[in-house]
């Protein structure tokens, strides 16, 4: 569970994060959806320790990130995997050399347990065999399985991604958003999703926020969202192209 508290978090004279509060559980799909420029990127990133926030605490299982010193924080960083919006594959590296990476930073296994582990990984997004290639010979959609490969490498307790569907067809969409639930439950990790896709919304939804202009404008499940009457969550729900289309609206 990571339990945010008030956080506020400025860049020069620009406050971009106004008091957020929320609680993320594990075992489920928490998303963050919000306009360009909302604040939910920088929400995200503070989140995973990538900005100091300047108020307020962000808690993981009673620890206290800002309490925390660089030895504890180093503990807590490998317990957290993370999917980057452009998978962030380093082209030069095989795909089990890959999803190994942050093995041979953090974990002391020998080189058969990390190959092993590898790939378990691999075969658990569905991509058996394709340990020797490199990400160049595989497609956006196995490209970002890999990802999600590396990042549960680790066992991680805390998922963080960020546009896991951005630059991917609808149908491939479908499929990481179900592999995302579906590891979540199975590790009963705490996953949070930072996305611009409604059908994540709808379908993978079990805890949402809303983040308007830094603040916390709403929050429910993907179902409240169906129903919700929140003048600022519908206007952004119901104007992307998948309401339109539910609508019949062109």
């Amino acid at each position: 569970m990571i339990e945010v508290n008030d956080i506020h978090k400025s860049f020069g004279d620009h406050e971009v994060l106004k008091g957020i509060d929320a609680t993320f559980y594990k075992g489920q799909t928490n998303l963050i959806i919000g306009q360009s420029g909302s604040g939910k990127t920088v929400f995200l990133k503070s989140l995973v320790g990538l900005h100091d926030i300047d108020s307020g605490d962000i808690v993981y299982n009673g620890r206290a990130l800002g309490s925390l010193n660089n030895k504890e924080r180093k503990s807590l960083r490998t317990e957290m995997g993370m999917v980057f919006q452009g998978n962030a594959l380093f082209d030069s590296l095989t795909i089990e050399e890959n999803v190994t990476f942050a093995l041979n930073m953090f974990s002391d296994m020998s080189l058969s347990e990390k190959r092993d582990r590898a790939n378990f990984c691999l075969e658990r997004v569905n991509l058996p065999n394709v340990a020797k290639k490199f990400p160049s010979e595989l497609s956006g959609g196995m490209q970002k399985r890999v990802a999600i490969a590396r990042a549960i490498s680790m066992n991680p307790k805390y998922l963080f991604c960020d546009e896991p569907n951005s630059g991917l067809d609808p149908k491939t969409a479908i499929v990481i958003d179900k592999l995302l639930q579906e590891i979540t439950e199975e590790f009963g990790m705490t996953t949070v999703i930072n996305t611009h896709d409604m059908n994540s919304v709808i379908e993978i939804g079990a805890y949402i926020i809303f983040i308007k202009e830094g603040k916390k404008a709403w929050q429910g499940t993907g179902d409240d969202i169906l129903n919700t009457d929140s003048p600022e969550i519908v206007d952004f729900v119901y104007s992307s192209e998948l309401f339109k289309k539910i609508r019949g609206e062109h």
